[in-house]
């Protein structure tokens, strides 16, 4: 266990220093910069900004930098939020990410896993059919779709509901409820699929014919095995929800990680694209490493060598 848990670390390690080098290298190709926005810059500010953000430099000399401040956790200083830094800004915006997104995995495991094992447990039946049919449309709705109805609906038609910000309780049911809509109806029907395909076993067979309830084989036995595919699907759905929707975050105005992305794109800030880009990745492979952990403590006959 020892040796695996060292082997995933300097794994991580590898892939996080690629994905940093491959980030800075692509943002750096993109045609333009981050201060042609700036409303009537002349060279001589320009060349002096460059210069305060180290942009003067060569690009090697630049990587360098980079790479150094990252190894202290330094991601460099945002360029259109003039006097914080990046480390900043992601650390104060995470919290608000995190909880969000972490309501959000909550809702889809407790409903998407109950979900997909009636739907296998009544297979075929209208029940199953009925399961399918939502779990079908939920995956093929896109996020910002389903946001607007639900602001539509709960919001302008029916005044239930705020539509903006993350205020109070009330406010936070909209935003959880579009971001989770897509994780739930994905893990109902991998659970349905993994459930059918488990219920087919010899051991399962095994249990019924000596008698064993039905319903219970299913539910004691057979969901053990059953969710290990829905744990491999929970890495980088909790890295990717907790880290922020970006999409949602912009609709519902909400001042988490995701929406200073997205602003962050638009207005060009590079530093704090790359900055947010390697959170993301190392939050992906921290969580990964996580459930590959997690198989062990599920299912015992698996062994991490």
């Amino acid at each position: 266990m020892i040796k695996y848990i060292i082997k995933r670390l300097v794994t991580a390690l590898i892939t996080a220093y690629l994905v940093a080098t491959l980030t800075f290298f692509i943002m750096n190709m993109v045609p333009g910069g981050p201060f042609l926005s700036e409303k009537a810059v002349t060279p001589q500010a320009q060349a002096a900004m460059e210069a305060k953000y180290g942009l003067d430099k060569p690009l090697g000399q630049q990587y360098l930098t980079y790479i150094g401040g990252i190894l202290h956790g330094d991601f460099g200083l945002s360029v259109k939020k003039r006097g914080r830094s990046v480390s900043e800004i992601i650390f104060t915006k995470f919290p608000v990410s995190a909880r969000l997104g972490g309501w959000a995995i909550i809702v889809s495991i407790l409903f998407g896993v109950p979900l997909g094992a009636i739907a296998a447990y009544k297979r075929s039946k209208a029940i199953d059919n009925i399961i399918v049919v939502l779990s079908t449309a939920g995956i093929a709705i896109p996020s910002f779709l389903s946001s607007t109805l639900l602001m539509y609906i709960f919001s302008t038609k029916l005044h239930w509901l705020p539509s903006l910000g993350l205020n109070d309780a009330k406010s936070y049911i909209m935003p959880v409820v579009a971001l989770a809509l897509y994780p739930t109806f994905y893990i109902a029907r991998l659970m349905r699929s993994s459930m059918l395909d488990v219920m087919g076993q010899d051991y399962m067979r095994t249990a019924r014919a000596k008698g064993v309830n039905n319903f219970k084989s299913i539910f004691k036995h057979a969901l053990r095995n059953a969710i290990l595919p829905v744990i491999t699907y929970l890495g980088p759905l909790i890295a990717s929800l907790m880290t922020g929707s970006f999409i949602i975050e912009k609709i519902f105005n909400i001042p988490g990680l995701g929406s200073e992305f997205v602003g962050a794109i638009t207005s060009r800030d590079y530093p704090m694209i790359m900055g947010t880009t390697i959170f993301l990745a190392v939050f992906v492979i921290i969580m990964n490493v996580i459930v590959d952990l997690l198989y062990a403590v599920v299912d015992p006959r698996i062994k991490l060598k």
